[in-house]
């Protein structure tokens, strides 16, 4: 697939938006719009950058309909959707920049809303950005991409009485004897009432698929952020294991993505449809008419 040489819009969003599904689906990663500005600046090859993608995983996501996918357009090497607008590191920055940053974890391993680093561990820029590049990024397609995702989420649960966020990402192969190659992550459990994890484990594992919840990913973000169980909104991400559906090499979808692709869009319906019997389950209060 050729990368796009014009500059295209922050995100691609298909399907019907006014609150009528009770799901809404993101893919934050797979962006693969590298602005000219940014290669310029950066010390790294477009192969290179290339490896930090959830290559694809926008493509396994077209079986859907009716139901709201919002696709990032921009790489995750560029701006990271799944981080906190404030996990930025002042060391990458000429100036000041115009709000307190968040020291996490993530900051500290150069994974930050801008990153400074690839995969491999390899440094993207070459010398420090300006401040005023951070808050360009970050006011132009970070805060309006969550500030959507909340509003299709409110939409949702106005109708439905509650509303379901799912994150979609790709994994490299896990470590490890008999690797999960589908991973749930929802908090432990603080993101999404557990019935519909439960459902959604339940469902990969009758593909044929071997499944596990929160380990090694609990879940970034997007699922902290916007999971709110107790307040009828659930947040769940899927990982994806890349070696079912793409060449890790070339970066093409193989045969594997379409059991992929329909297992996912499967997904989507079963859950659409017993969404009253969820609510029933989980006692919430029934949906306004």
């Amino acid at each position: 697939m050729a990368l796009r040489a014009s500059t295209p819009p922050p995100w691609r969003l298909t399907g019907e938006i006014d609150g009528r599904w009770p799901l809404f689906i993101t893919s934050p990663h797979s962006g693969r719009h590298y602005p000219p500005a940014f290669l310029a600046a950066t010390r790294l090859s477009l192969a290179e950058l290339r490896r930090a993608e959830d290559a694809l995983v926008d493509g396994l996501l077209d079986g859907i309909a009716g139901v709201p996918v919002l696709a990032a357009t921009h790489a995750r090497s560029w701006l990271d959707l799944n981080r906190a607008g404030d996990e930025l590191d002042p060391a990458m920055f000429e100036g000041t920049l115009p709000w307190p940053c968040a020291a996490t974890a993530r900051v500290a391993a150069g994974l930050g809303v801008i990153p400074r680093l690839a995969a491999q561990g390899h440094d993207i820029y070459a010398r420090r950005l300006p401040a005023s590049e951070a808050t360009a990024r970050i006011t132009s397609h970070h805060r309006p991409w969550h500030a959507l995702v909340g509003a299709q989420l409110a939409a949702a649960q106005a109708s439905h009485s509650a509303a379901l966020l799912i994150d979609v990402h790709s994994m490299p192969p896990p470590a490890g004897p008999r690797p999960p190659q589908i991973v749930l992550g929802d908090c432990h459990g603080r993101s999404a009432h557990p019935a519909i994890t439960a459902m959604m484990e339940d469902h990969f594992r009758r593909a044929g698929w071997r499944v596990a919840r929160n380990h090694p990913y609990a879940g970034g973000y997007t699922t902290h952020h916007h999971g709110r169980p107790a307040s009828g909104i659930h947040a769940v991400q899927i990982e994806i294991c890349r070696s079912l559906y793409l060449d890790q090499q070339r970066l093409i979808l193989t045969g594997g993505a379409q059991p992929v692709r329909a297992a996912i869009t499967t997904l989507v319906q079963m859950l659409v449809a017993g969404w009253p019997q969820l609510a029933a389950q989980m006692a919430w209060p029934a949906a306004a008419e």
